[in-house]
C-alpha cells in the first residue's frame, strides 16, 4: 500500500530521537538534551506582540501563495541593507519553514535522474529531499582536519553532465563550519562554468563567531546570483522554530515555479506568523546579538571541555550552535555489557549511561562523529559534559 518513494525514505534521525527522548522524560527519566537543533530562548517579546496583533487586526485569512507582499518586501530590504543585493518581491517566496523552501526548490528544478551534489557532513534531510524529488544525491566528503571547510576541487571532480544542482549550508549544521569566502567564490565560478544551480541554505547566517563574517553566496557576483537560490528563515536567529516561516530568493522563473508548486500543496504559510516575521526581520537585531553572545560563551566552554576528554577530538566550530566530536577511538570498547562499535552505539550508550542525548553522526553522513548542540543552558552543558566524560572513562 505504501509508495516506493516513501519506503525508500529514511526518517529524520533527529526527529526520531527527539520523540524517543520525550518518551523517556515522560517516564520520569531526566535527560539533558544536546540533540535539539533549536535555540533554548523564547521568541523575543516584540515579535510575540506582533503575532497577537495580527489576530486583532483580522489577519487570519489566506495570503497569496508566495506570501504577504509586506513580508516579501521586508525580506528584499533586509538583503539590500545587509548584502547590497537587490531583489523584487516577485523573486521571493515564503513557505512553512525553510525545510519546505528547500523541498519546493528541488521539486521546481529537478527531473528524474538529475544529480544534486551535497557536501558532507550534511543536514539529515538533504539526501532524502533529493530522493523524494527523484534526483540522485552525490555526496562529497569534506576534510575534518581542515575544519570541514568547502573543498571546490573535490566538488569539481563530482560534477558530471547530469549535475543539475548543489546544496550548500554555511554556517553549517551539523559541523558549525563557516565556509571561507575564497572557496565559496571558487564554487560560484564553477557553478557558472558548469551551469548548475546552487541552493544556499543560510539559516544560521546570524550565528557566527571568532570574528568570522557570514558570506551570502548570491552576493559574490551578479553571475553567481543568477545561479543561486538562497534559502533562509526566522527559526534560528529569532528563536521562532515553531512559527514555521522560511523563505527563498532567486531567479524569478524558479521562484514562480516554487510558488506554483506550493499553491498546489500547502497554499500560503501561517498568516499571523508571517505578520510577526516582518517585525523579526526588521526590528530584532538587539535580541539576535544578545543570543549570539551567549551562544559564543557556551561554544567556547564546550569546545575546550570536549578536547580535554581523553579519546575525543573536535574541530573548532565558528558558526551555528553545533559541534561534531570524533568518537572513533572508542569503537570496540565496552562497559557493563554494552559495546560501542559505531557512532549510533555511542549515542545510545550516552543516553543509557550518562542520561544525555546526542545525535549519531551517521545521520549526517559522518559515521565517526556525534553531533552535540550547545543550544542549552550553561548549567546543563556543564553537567551534561561531566556525565559524558564519566561515561566515556568507563569504556574499556
Amino acid at each position: 500500500m505504501i509508495s516506493k518513494r516513501i519506503q525508500n525514505m529514511t526518517p529524520s534521525a533527529t526527529m526520531v530521537q527527539s520523540a524517543k527522548i520525550a518518551e523517556l522524560k515522560q517516564q520520569g527519566i531526566e535527560i539533558i538534551g544536546f540533540n535539539v537543533g533549536e535555540p533554548d530562548y523564547n521568541t523575543p517579546m516584540n515579535i510575540i506582540k506582533k503575532g497577537e496583533e495580527a489576530y486583532h487586526l483580522g489577519l487570519t485569512r489566506y495570503t497569496p501563495s508566495a506570501g504577504m507582499i509586506e513580508l516579501r518586501q521586508a525580506i528584499c530590504e533586509k538583503f539590500e541593507k545587509e548584502y547590497q543585493l537587490k531583489y523584487s518581491p516577485k523573486e521571493v517566496v515564503v513557505s512553512s519553514g525553510a525545510k519546505q523552501s528547500l523541498t519546493n526548490a528541488l521539486m521546481a528544478i529537478i527531473d528524474p535522474g538529475d544529480e544534486v551534489i551535497i557536501p558532507t557532513p550534511c543536514w539529515v534531510s538533504y539526501v532524502e529531499m533529493v530522493k523524494l524529488a527523484d534526483g540522485v544525491p552525490v555526496l562529497v566528503a569534506l576534510d575534518e582536519e581542515a575544519g570541514f571547510d568547502m573543498d571546490v576541487e573535490k566538488v569539481r571532480e563530482a560534477v558530471t553532465s547530469k549535475t543539475k544542482a548543489m546544496i550548500i549550508n554555511s554556517p553549517n549544521n551539523p559541523t558549525g563550519a563557516v565556509y571561507s569566502e575564497e572557496q565559496l567564490r571558487k564554487l560560484g565560478e564553477l557553478a557558472v562554468e558548469k551551469d548548475f544551480i546552487v541552493i544556499s541554505d543560510e539559516m544560521y547566517e546570524k550565528l557566527v563567531y571568532d570574528g568570522k563574517k557570514n558570506v551570502c553566496f548570491a552576493a559574490l557576483s551578479p553571475e553567481i546570483k543568477e545561479k543561486t537560490i538562497t534559502v533562509n528563515g526566522v527559526s534560528k536567529a529569532y528563536a521562532m522554530t515553531g512559527w514555521r516561516i522560511g523563505y527563498a530568493l532567486g531567479p524569478i522563473e524558479i521562484i514562480k515555479a516554487m510558488s506554483d508548486y506550493q499553491g498546489n500543496t500547502t497554499s500560503n504559510a501561517n498568516t499571523p506568523a508571517q505578520y510577526a516575521s516582518i517585525e523579526a526581520i526588521s526590528n530584532s537585531e538587539d535580541s539576535v546579538e544578545a543570543m549570539r553572545l551567549e551562544f559564543d560563551k557556551r561554544r567556547q566552554f564546550m569546545f575546550d571541555r570536549l578536547n580535554q576528554m581523553e579519546g575525543i577530538t573536535c574541530s573548532r566550530p565558528t558558526g551555528a550552535f553545533y559541534m561534531m566530536p570524533n568518537v572513533k577511538s572508542f569503537y570496540g570498547k565496552s562497559y557493563n555489557g554494552f559495546q560501542v562499535n559505531n557512532s549510533l552505539d555511542m549515542a545510545n550508550y550516552l543516553v543509557e549511561e550518562a542520561k544525555i542525548a546526542v545525535v549519531t553522526g551517521a545521520a549526517f553522513e559522518a559515521p565517526d562523529n556525534i553531533r552535540i548542540s550547545y543550544s542549552n543552558s550553561m548549567e546543563n552543558i556543564q553537567e551534561g559534559l561531566n556525565r559524558m566524560e564519566e561515561a566515556l572513562k568507563k569504556l574499556q
